[in-house]
C-alpha cells in the first residue's frame, strides 16, 4: 500500500494491489465490485493473518496451559484490545465478540431487554432500520407485550428529528437506531439523538454495521450505551462482530447463552458466572475471526479514516452526478450527510434484471430490498439497485457501471 498521509496523496492502484480478489475476472471481464455495503473485500494482511493463525497458532483458548493455547489466547485478547482502541472504549472488557451485528442486537434484546422491559414499555426505532434491528424487538414484543414506536423518514432519506423527539416519551425505555442507513447511505445525527434520549433517561443502542466501515467511531464521544458492528463490512472475516456496552450496564445483565468459559463455578444445584467479557462469550469463540478482525482494523487504522472518507466521498459525488444524468433513473437517499451508498431504480426495469445484465459485464451490485422492507414500503417500492463504494474503488469503475446501465436500458427499456 502506498500512502502519503502528510501530503494527503492516495494511490488507489497501490491499495487495490492489497486486495487479491480485485484482480478477478468475471466472464473474461475485470471484476467491478460495487457491493461493499453487503460485505467488503479482504486485504492480503487479513488473509495472511488468518493463514498464520491456522498454520502456527491454532488451539483452543483460555483453558489450556500448553504453548499453543497460550499463544492463541494472547492473540485473541490482543484482538479485543485492538477493537477497544478502534472504538475508543474505556476498557477492553466492554467489547464482546459476537457473530456480528445481528447477534449483538439479539444479545441486547434477550439479556438487557428480558431483564429491564415489561408490558407497555416502548422501544423507539426508525423506518430506515435493517431487519436485524427490527425483528429482535418484534420477538420481544410478542413475548412480553412491549410497544414499538417508529420514527418516520423524510423524502430525502433524512430522519425526521422532530418526530424522533416527540416519540421519546415517558414510556420509552430504549432507542435503537442505525448510525448509517445501509440502503440510503444517510448518516444520522447520532450524538444529538443520544444526548436527547439521555436527557430523558433513555439508553441508546447504535447499530454501527455501516458506520464502522466509513466513519471514525468514538463510543465515548457518542456516549451510546451499546454499539454494534460486523467485521466483514470493515475488511475483516465473516462470522465475527462486536457488541460494545458500557461496563456498568453489561455487568448488570444476565448471560445470553450458557456453556463453557462463561462460568465461574458449576454444580447441579447452582451455577455462578464470570465477569466481563467472558460471561457473554459462551463456548469456543470464533478465535481466528477475532484475530483476523484485529488485522483488518489495524489495516484501516493505518490507512486513516480521513483518507478513506475523501476517496469514498469523491466516488459518491462522481457516481451521483453520472447516474443522475441517466434518463429514467431515480436515486433514493439524497441526504446532505451520507456515505458512499447509492440506491436507485430504473423506470420500467426490474432491479434483478438489471443486476443480471450488469453481472454479465463483471459489475457486482446488490438488488432487492436490502433487508429494509419497511423503508422501501415507505417509498412505494419493493426494492432497488444498490451500488456501494469502498476506498479501493475508482472513477473508472463508476464509468463501467454507467455504461452497463446504458446497456440495460437498450436491452430492456
Amino acid at each position: 500500500m502506498i500512502l502519503n498521509k502528510q501530503a494527503g496523496d492516495f494511490d488507489v492502484q497501490a491499495v487495490r494491489r492489497d486486495f487479491p480478489i480485485l484482480g478477478t475476472t468475471v466472464g473474461g471481464k475485470p471484476l467491478v465490485y460495487l457491493d461493499n455495503a453487503a460485505t467488503s473485500q479482504k486485504p492480503r494482511a487479513v488473509i495472511e493473518r488468518l493463514e498464520r493463525y491456522y498454520r502456527e497458532e491454532n488451539a483452543n483458548i483460555h483453558r489450556g496451559v500448553h504453548f499453543l493455547s497460550q499463544e492463541a489466547t494472547t492473540a485473541y485478547e490482543q484482538a479485543r484490545e485492538t477493537v477497544a482502541r478502534f472504538l475508543n472504549a474505556r476498557e477492553s472488557r466492554e467489547c464482546i465478540f459476537t457473530r456480528g451485528t445481528t447477534e449483538a442486537i439479539n444479545l441486547v434484546a434477550s439479556s438487557w431487554g428480558g431483564q429491564n422491559l415489561q408490558a407497555g414499555d416502548e422501544i423507539v426505532l426508525t423506518t430506515m432500520e435493517h431487519h436485524a434491528n427490527i425483528v429482535p424487538w418484534q420477538l420481544l414484543r410478542d413475548q412480553i407485550g412491549i410497544e414499538l414506536k417508529i420514527v418516520p423518514v423524510q423524502d430525502s432519506g433524512e430522519l425526521d428529528v422532530d418526530a424522533f423527539k416527540s416519540l421519546v416519551g415517558d414510556k420509552a425505555r430504549l432507542v435503537a437506531l442505525c448510525h448509517v442507513s445501509n440502503a440510503l447511505g444517510t448518516i444520522n445525527p447520532a450524538k444529538e439523538l443520544i444526548a436527547f434520549a439521555h436527557e430523558r433517561g433513555v439508553p441508546v443502542l447504535l447499530d454501527g454495521a455501516q458506520a464502522a466501515a466509513h466513519l471514525p467511531i468514538d463510543v465515548q464521544a457518542l456516549d451510546c450505551d451499546f454499539f454494534t458492528f460486523s467485521g466483514h463490512k470493515v475488511c475483516g472475516p465473516t462470522g465475527i462482530g462486536v457488541l460494545y456496552g458500557k461496563a456498568d450496564i453489561l455487568g448488570s445483565i444476565p448471560p445470553y447463552q450458557g456453556g463453557g468459559d462463561m462460568i465461574d463455578r458449576v454444580t447441579f444445584e447452582k451455577t455462578t458466572f464470570r465477569g466481563l467479557p467472558e460471561r457473554f462469550e459462551a463456548g469456543t469463540p470464533h478465535i481466528s475471526g477475532a484475530i483476523g478482525l484485529a488485522a483488518a482494523l489495524d489495516y484501516v487504522t493505518e490507512m486513516g479514516h480521513g483518507v478513506m472518507q475523501a476517496q469514498e466521498q469523491d466516488l459518491l459525488a462522481y457516481a451521483t452526478e453520472r447516474l443522475s444524468a441517466l434518463p429514467g433513473l431515480r436515486i433514493y437517499g439524497t441526504a446532505p450527510e451520507k456515505v458512499s451508498v447509492i440506491s436507485f431504480i430504473m423506470e420500467g426495469i426490474h432491479p434483478n434484471d438489471a443486476g443480471e445484465i450488469l453481472d454479465a459485464d463483471g459489475v457486482a451490485v446488490r438488488t432487492g430490498h436490502h433487508c429494509t422492507m419497511p423503508l422501501w414500503a415507505r417509498f412505494g417500492l419493493t426494492g432497488s439497485i444498490r451500488a456501494s463504494f469502498a476506498f479501493y474503488n475508482t472513477r473508472e469503475e463508476v464509468d463501467i457501471l454507467v455504461a452497463g446501465l446504458e446497456k440495460v436500458r437498450k436491452l430492456l427499456g
